[in-house]
């Protein structure tokens, strides 16, 4: 069993924080564990959910926010942004596309962002089940924005307006 360390996912190690989030995935005990040991840490990250039907440019608005946010200068030091992308699953292994994370790839030499995928298997509402413990992680990594893309939604698929802080709907033109 995979043993990790609390202290390294909270002072930014990405190596620890990717095993920690494949671990979630899992949903064992061990998981849970280490979810209640980090959650005394988390409450300061700002959520952004964006959502939308499939293909009118989710990926592309998160891709040009992320960069925005760490290029701008508004915010000295610019705010560390992690970014989960819910994918659809899938049909032979089940896990995500990562149709999204490919469109984000001018994103992957900054040392501010991470990016991780995760598979929607099957999951309705345009979240995987295991987003909210994924934004734990990485509230209590540090990041101090968590940027959420749903997977392509449509009318019922509304549960990142309980999980983020911000939602932002991309329609397409006309």
């Amino acid at each position: 069993m995979l043993k990790i360390d609390t202290l390294s996912i909270r002072q930014g190690d990405r190596l620890a924080l990717s095993r920690a989030l494949t671990l979630i995935e899992t949903n064992t005990s061990e998981s849970h564990n280490l979810q209640s040991a980090l959650f005394p840490f988390t409450g300061h990250a700002h959520l952004i959910g964006i959502t939308g039907a499939p293909g009118t440019g989710k990926s592309t608005l998160v891709n040009q926010l992320a960069k925005t946010f760490r290029t701008s200068n508004f915010e000295n030091p610019a705010p560390k942004v992690a970014i989960i992308a819910v994918d659809p699953s899938s049909p032979f292994t089940g896990g995500a596309l990562l149709g999204d994370r490919v469109r984000m790839g001018d994103l992957s030499g900054d040392k501010g962002i991470f990016i991780r995928s995760m598979a929607s298997r099957g999951a309705l509402g345009g979240l995987a089940h295991r987003t909210a413990a994924f934004v734990t992680l990485l509230d209590a990594a540090g990041f101090d924005l968590i940027l959420i893309e749903t997977v392509g939604a449509g009318q019922a698929e509304v549960d990142i307006a309980n999980l983020a802080h911000t939602v932002l709907v991309v329609e397409a033109p006309g």
